[in-house]
């Protein structure tokens, strides 16, 4: 039986948007073209939505990061001429995003009970209840497909495992019993600094005068570690207003490892986003959310709204390669693994795609779509335990401030632990994310594994890689932490494409912010270059009171 007639044929065969890959950045752009008129097809050869940003069951989500991993890189096939048709086939590859997979497992416990988890790909990440993805979140109704829990706290690490709270307001400050009387009056009065300039800032857009409560502009476009010295903050306030509120990724002090400096009106901009956000939702007192079920649930809501609005969607269906014009060399279709032909004006290729164009004129040269700048890698890990890193505390944020850990530690480790009752593993244990930046695998599995022996108790016994000769359950050692019952550790690349060429553009792969705001505004760049003055997003009637009702306490 020819294997070609198990896919379903799709009708129309002409559309505005074809979109491949179900990620967020794709879903996101299905929606926001579907709202906008458009017609759009929507692929995915994986059998669930999501692509790198799904969460997965534990079993199926080794399977994933295994298939995605290599060390080699994309062949690609020569483009066909098609002696029938006007089009040349340029063949569709994909390229592994991962590399250096590492899976331990102590314990038979968590693969027992694979279908209770839901493991996010791209953790970890929160959202802030003020930032732009939220406001999208109501202004596309998305919200109607979601729920929302509240994060109970954000934490910071000294490097010696112990998880200090955040003094992220004026509440916290008083309650926080690791300050001195001095720093929390030094905290007091930086936080009333930052709120003054804020308002004098409004007031100014407002026709007001108030210049005498805002910020110089020349310490506005210092670096935000020199301002915070010259407020007077201790070494300790510091570290954590740059990493755990302002989530600045380098080491801000040492400017010979720093790769991204935090300017001061930045910071304060960071600063401001966050502290609008606590309380903002009535059920969520503090400042982020995570939604019930994992940030999977976040690309099939933009699906779901994308197919209420007439967008066709076709999951388990492989593109095999692009249509490209015999005469001027510019995308026309999409040539299906069924080798049905499908067109559109514009294509939306997920990041892990890889296209080799050949250039126009018959030239026998070829142009690698995506050209990237892989300077950069992002670290990741998954750890199961079955108790918390903080007594009574089920799901929280937590930093490990560059040189934290040891000397050489130039950039800052994220840490997210989620339990139970956001349905993201079985009760009873926990899933704790990690993530760092780092220049190679080695570094960052150095920054990684060193996060984890401060944080876990790793029994001496363990099998690695993915097989059943598990090392006996592991009980509860008399320390205070949890012991570690499985985990996995891997790279991701961290490219930066460049440009659009011939109405076929590339999403962003997921990046290393632990926040949605700088993926989302790369996104609507995308739809503003493919749909220059359209909206993206007509105003809908949704209000943020029937949102909130969506958050769980």
């Amino acid at each position: 039986m020819d294997e070609t007639t198990s896919y379903p044929p799709i009708e129309p065969s002409n559309f505005d948007l074809i979109v491949v890959g179900t990620g967020l950045p794709e879903a996101i752009l299905a929606a926001a073209a579907s709202a906008a008129g458009k017609s759009v097809l929507h692929l995915d050869p994986n059998p669930s939505y999501g692509s790198h940003y799904a969460s997965l069951p534990l079993q199926e989500f080794t399977t994933y990061i295994e298939s995605h991993s290599s060390q080699s890189s994309a062949n690609f096939p020569i483009p066909q001429s098609d002696m029938d048709s006007g089009f040349t086939r340029v063949p569709l590859t994909t390229r592994p995003l991962y590399s250096s997979v590492e899976i331990t497992s102590y314990s038979p416990e968590p693969l027992e009970q694979s279908r209770k988890f839901n493991v996010d790909l791209s953790g970890p990440r929160v959202l802030l209840c003020a930032d732009a993805m939220i406001d999208l979140i109501l202004k596309s109704e998305v919200n109607q497909y979601m729920e929302f829990k509240s994060i109970d706290g954000s934490f910071i690490s000294d490097g010696e495992g112990n998880l200090e709270s955040v003094p992220d307001s004026r509440s916290a400050i008083f309650k926080d019993r690791k300050l001195s009387f001095t720093e929390k009056n030094q905290l007091m009065r930086f936080f009333k600094l930052v709120q003054g300039h804020l308002e004098a800032a409004a007031a100014a857009d407002g026709g007001e005068s108030s210049e005498s409560k805002s910020i110089s502009e020349q310490d506005l476009e210092s670096p935000f570690v020199e301002f915070l010295s010259k407020m007077g903050l201790s070494a300790k306030l510091k570290s954590i207003v740059l990493y755990a509120i302002a989530m600045a990724e380098y080491d801000q002090e040492n400017g010979d490892v720093c790769k991204s400096v935090l300017k001061t009106k930045d910071g304060i901009d960071r600063l401001a986003l966050y502290h609008s956000s606590v309380g903002r939702f009535p059920n969520a007192p503090g400042a982020m959310i995570y939604p019930i079920y994992g940030q999977g649930e976040l690309p099939q809501a933009f699906c779901r709204r994308a197919a209420v609005k007439g967008c066709i969607y076709v999951l388990r269906m492989p593109v095999n390669s692009l249509l490209m014009d015999k005469a001027s060399g510019s995308y026309k279709g999409v040539c299906l693994a069924s080798e049905q032909e499908l067109f559109s004006h514009k294509l939306i290729l997920a990041p892990s795609f890889v296209v080799q164009l050949p250039l126009p004129h018959s030239s026998p040269d070829a142009h690698d779509f995506g050209s990237r700048n892989a300077t950069e890698k992002l670290a990741r890990s998954i750890c199961i335990s079955k108790h918390s890193l903080k007594l009574d505390v089920a799901n929280c944020l937590a930093f490990f401030p560059p040189r934290s850990l040891f000397p050489e530690q130039v950039t800052a480790i994220h840490v997210l632990q989620l339990s139970s009752n956001v349905a993201v593993c079985p009760s009873g244990m926990f899933l704790t994310y990690l993530s760092a930046i780092c220049e190679d695998d080695v570094q960052g599995k150095k920054l990684l594994h060193a996060a984890i022996n401060v944080l876990f108790h790793v029994p001496v016994s363990g099998s690695s890689g993915n097989n059943n000769n598990f090392a006996e359950d592991q009980s509860e050692t008399g320390d205070a932490k949890p012991a570690l019952l499985w985990s996995v550790l891997y790279t991701q690349e961290l490219a930066k494409f460049q440009g659009v060429l011939d109405n076929i553009i590339r999403t962003p792969m997921p990046d290393g912010s632990p926040y949605y705001h700088d993926l989302l505004g790369a996104t609507e760049k995308i739809f503003q270059e493919l749909y220059s003055g359209e909206e993206f997003f007509p105003k809908s009637t949704s209000s943020e009171e029937g949102a909130a009702q969506e958050l769980e306490d």
